[in-house]
């Protein structure tokens, strides 16, 4: 069963800590009495200049909006000095993108690594070597989440690493500022005490450790959700790792994580009726490449391109009779929304779209996804194109645009933007000789796992 948990926490916590005018609008989307304003609002250019314009726009985030004093990503455009670990895992991928298409000289890509790599391994507070979901981005001490998640975060700690051990693979040459990135990317990859992360060696994860108040949360990282790369990760650790054992039971609730059912005349292997919100395909798959991956409980391949089908043919069929819901508006995500924050889905519809979910999905439904892309760009970019790429979310039935920017939200898009294109952060992280091995000791096959 999905824990939408801590996902749902931000509805409060992001709208009242951080962004309590971020999710104002900015102007009042195009929506005429007879429907939406269909002109383009940008002159036309190929897919490939737009998919290029989208990346290069988006990575600014990252590279320009960094905190200054860590470089590491700022939760949101209104978070000052509090930045996000998962967040900058994913911005770490994103950079590398926009260093291989010349948007970023490697030279300005490995200089910013460093900065963001010296800060964590010197400055940033751990708990058993795991990073805490929030950080002040200043001086590298826990910026808390919630009451009671004030330490230790796991699965933010995973998409942090994914995002460094792909740099790690890509900065690989002798040179002695790449040999000592790698290095102390290695340190920190084998601090995390993964097994420690069991609960006094339970088989399973758990997301949170409290300093103060140890296991209070109590949430075990429990398919089908976003939590995949954390036992990935966990089975690969050259120094605290974990039996399949853990895997198959914690994760996998030895296959209640199933679903089976069709929905859209789709068969969706796992996960809660008709797929949850569509960051599950995105933030483990920045890394994980699932074409053609297996394991005894899913083919992630078309687990993945279900999730985004059903997802897409729900908006189409609009059951709620949201404006603008079609084959060219789509995508349910966690976003903000304008109340506050929600993790979107078919069975949440709230009537919000986020430009991420369409746009990341990109390898799973490419001509869906390109669709919604340009509709995105030409029909509404007037109001949703902004310093930053996309805002991050719209509602045409309120007439309602974000004025906020995430970085989980932006991540995703420069990352599968790139992937789709080139596998290029697949192929990374995949080539990581300890990822190969832990995959293949979970029971993972795949092309990538020779």
């Amino acid at each position: 069963m999905i824990k939408h948990s801590w996902k749902t926490l931000m509805l409060v916590l992001l709208a009242l800590q951080l962004s309590c005018k971020s999710n104002k609008s900015q102007a009042p989307l195009p929506v005429k009495p007879g429907g939406i304003d269909s002109t383009d609002k940008f002159p036309r250019i190929t897919d490939e200049q737009l998919l290029d314009l989208v990346q290069k726009q988006t990575v600014k985030y990252f590279y320009d909006f960094a905190h200054p004093v860590s470089g590491l990503a700022r939760e949101r455009n209104t978070s000052g000095d509090v930045v996000t670990t998962g967040g900058s895992g994913f911005g770490i991928m994103a950079l590398i993108a926009a260093v291989d298409r010349g948007f970023i000289s490697r030279a300005d890509g490995l200089a910013r690594m460093q900065k963001m790599v010296a800060f964590l391994k010197n400055k940033a507070v751990t708990f058993h070597g795991a990073f805490p979901h929030w950080l002040n981005g200043a001086t590298g001490a826990v910026q808390p989440f919630s009451e009671q998640d004030n330490g230790a975060d796991l699965v933010e700690t995973s998409f942090l690493m994914e995002g460094l051990l792909t740099a790690r693979q890509y900065f690989n040459i002798t040179s002695a500022d790449e040999t000592n990135l790698r290095n102390d990317i290695n340190i920190l990859w084998g601090a995390v005490e993964w097994d420690w992360f069991r609960q006094n060696g339970q088989n399973a994860l758990y997301w949170h450790w409290s300093p103060d108040k140890g296991w209070a949360i109590n949430l075990k990282i429990q398919g089908w959700n976003e939590g995949l790369m954390a036992y990935v990760l966990a089975a690969s650790s050259p120094t605290h790792s974990i039996p399949k054992t853990v895997y198959d039971q914690g994760w996998a609730s030895n296959g209640a994580m199933r679903n089976g059912s069709t929905y859209y005349n789709t068969q969706l292997p796992l996960g809660p009726a008709l797929g949850g919100p569509l960051f599950l395909s995105h933030y483990s798959f920045l890394g994980i490449n699932p074409t053609g991956l297996s394991d005894a409980y899913a083919n992630y391949e078309q687990q993945n391109i279900a999730h985004s089908q059903i997802n897409n043919r729900y908006c189409i069929a609009n059951p709620k009779q949201y404006k603008g819901y079609s084959a060219d508006c789509w995508g349910l995500t966690a976003s903000d929304i304008e109340s506050g924050y929600a993790a979107s889905s078919p069975t949440n519809d709230v009537g919000v779209i986020a430009p991420t979910a369409a746009i990341s999905s990109l390898p799973y439904t490419p001509a869906e996804s390109m669709r919604a892309l340009r509709f995105f760009y030409y029909k509404l970019g007037d109001k949703l194109w902004g310093q930053y790429g996309f805002y991050d979310a719209f509602d045409l039935t309120k007439g309602w645009v974000a004025n906020s920017y995430l970085a989980i939200d932006q991540g995703p898009i420069v990352v599968m933007i790139e992937n789709y294109r080139s596998q290029l952060l697949w192929k990374l992280f995949m080539s990581c000789p300890e990822i190969k091995t832990g995959m293949k000791n979970l029971g993972f096959t795949s092309p990538s796992l020779p």
